[in-house]
């Protein structure tokens, strides 16, 4: 897939309040994250390497014990293996996030 097609594309929720539209290649991901006004990702980690930017809101963001508040532009690499969670603001947020490798359980 060349172009991807991000308004059509079916979302999925993958915890509540928060849904993705991945596209993939070989050997990495891009998924456009939504983010519902408070919604939160819990602490977690995973192997792949994941980099990512803020679109529209304000996203709460805590990487590896240290916490900031991200806004449009802002950008953050999270290494593999580091735990790191998410808390959205008062309005939708939106962001973009590209992995590394392929998360698989991402591809729908």
């Amino acid at each position: 897939m060349y172009f991807c097609d991000i308004e059509n594309r079916e979302a999925k929720e993958v915890v509540p309040g928060i849904r993705i539209r991945t596209f993939w290649g070989e050997n990495m991901l891009l998924s456009d994250v939504e983010l519902d006004p408070g919604a939160q990702l819990p602490v977690h980690s995973h192997p792949h390497e994941q980099a990512g930017t803020v679109i529209s809101g304000l996203l709460t963001l805590t990487i590896g014990g240290e916490t900031r508040d991200l806004r449009p532009g802002d950008a953050y690499i999270i290494p593999g293996g580091v735990e790191h969670s998410a808390i959205a603001g008062p309005t939708l947020t939106r962001v973009i996030d590209i992995f590394s490798p392929v998360r698989e359980e991402y591809k729908y």
